[in-house]
């Protein structure tokens, strides 16, 4: 079995979406685990990460999402696990994980750093786990170099298989490309390819800031999987937000109080694709039976407009099992850029 650990210079770097285009380019059968859990996800008084709720919906993975990370929190990590206790839980986790399967994927947590204090660092999961390390690399065109040579030339990487890179997230390949890949090549690095940045994929879903705010679903359960591509916060008047430009663009999501009926209606009539309503504040009933009939998802929170407002700008948007139009482009384009032989070889 191959086990494949995959982190990042930075963070955000779109480990979990590569993650998921080498499984379907594999073709090989699976495991999968993320030790540090970074991204909480709460369902029936369960805990698990929202990148392991991906894997075991999207492909034949018998393990409970819950069971592939030790822990979110270092304070209760570092109670429960020394160093020598913490490499024991993942040989076990690994070898749980990868029973019967030909690749185990192991995706760190934010970048190479994170997770050192309770031993559950990139290079500390590699070395407990013999796996090969294969690195994102993203940012703008000089800060990926950049990390690259100070990858190679300041990292002790003494006891690392460094299997590979992947830079992601380019705005422009043509000039990466050509600017850049000469001096990356002279590296040694195994760079298996160069992906674009997909504007597309940084969209998020109703149902994703939905579960983030652990929103009320009033209305519109059948609308969640809509794409949020504008967000919209309604604290002026009806009269005025119907005269601004924005407010006529499609995809819009709309921040504003359930007291605010004037905004609401204007929100409906407008076609958004959902609307947050704060303050646990519930519309009249009669604007809920009319977002319910057009089919607009109402989701009701407690936090204020500013506080939720600032929450969802500050979010990332995550994979989900159902971003089915999401997945497909990752798939393709993965396919399309990376280099399927030196890949190939990396998983032998």
């Amino acid at each position: 079995m191959v086990k494949l650990v995959i982190s990042s210079l930075r963070k955000d770097a779109g480990k979990t979406a590569m993650a998921l285009g080498i499984a379907n380019e594999s073709k090989m059968k699976i495991g999968y685990m993320k030790p540090l859990g970074d991204r909480l996800l709460y369902r029936k008084k369960r805990l698990w990460d929202f990148d392991s709720a991906i894997f075991t919906n999207l492909f034949t993975i018998d393990e409970l999402p819950e069971d592939m990370s030790i822990g979110f929190d270092h304070s209760k990590l570092r109670y429960m696990y020394d160093a020598d206790s913490c490499q024991k839980r993942l040989l076990e986790m690994a070898e749980s994980t990868g029973r019967g399967k030909e690749l185990l994927l192991v995706e760190t947590s934010q970048d190479l750093t994170r997770g050192i204090s309770v031993h559950l660092d990139t290079f500390s999961i590699c070395r407990a786990i013999e796996g090969r390390l294969l690195v994102v690399a993203n940012g703008n065109n000089d800060e990926i170099v950049d990390d690259l040579v100070f990858m190679k030339q300041r990292l002790n990487l003494e006891g690392i298989n460094l299997a590979g890179v992947i830079i992601n997230k380019v705005t422009d390949l043509e000039e990466f490309n050509s600017v850049h890949m000469n001096y990356l090549q002279e590296l040694d690095l195994n760079i298996l390819g160069v992906m674009p940045f997909e504007r597309e994929l940084t969209f998020p879903t109703v149902k994703f800031i939905a579960d983030i705010l652990f929103a009320r679903v009033l209305t519109g359960n059948e609308s969640l999987g809509r794409i949020v591509k504008e967000i919209f916060v309604g604290a002026m008047s009806a009269d005025a937000v119907l005269r601004m430009e924005k407010f006529t663009k499609t995809g819009k999501l709309i921040i504003t109080g359930g007291d605010r009926s004037d905004m609401l209606l204007a929100a409906i009539d407008t076609d958004c694709v959902a609307v947050v309503l704060t303050n646990n504040v519930l519309p009249p009933p009669n604007i809920i039976a009319m977002a319910a009939e057009k089919n607009v998802p109402l989701l009701l929170t407690q936090g204020d407009t500013y506080e939720t407002a600032k929450k969802i700008d500050q979010m990332v948007p995550l994979l989900s099992h159902t971003d089915t139009d999401k997945i497909e482009k990752i798939k393709s384009t993965f396919s399309e850029n990376i280099n399927g032989e030196a890949l190939a070889k990396l998983l032998r």
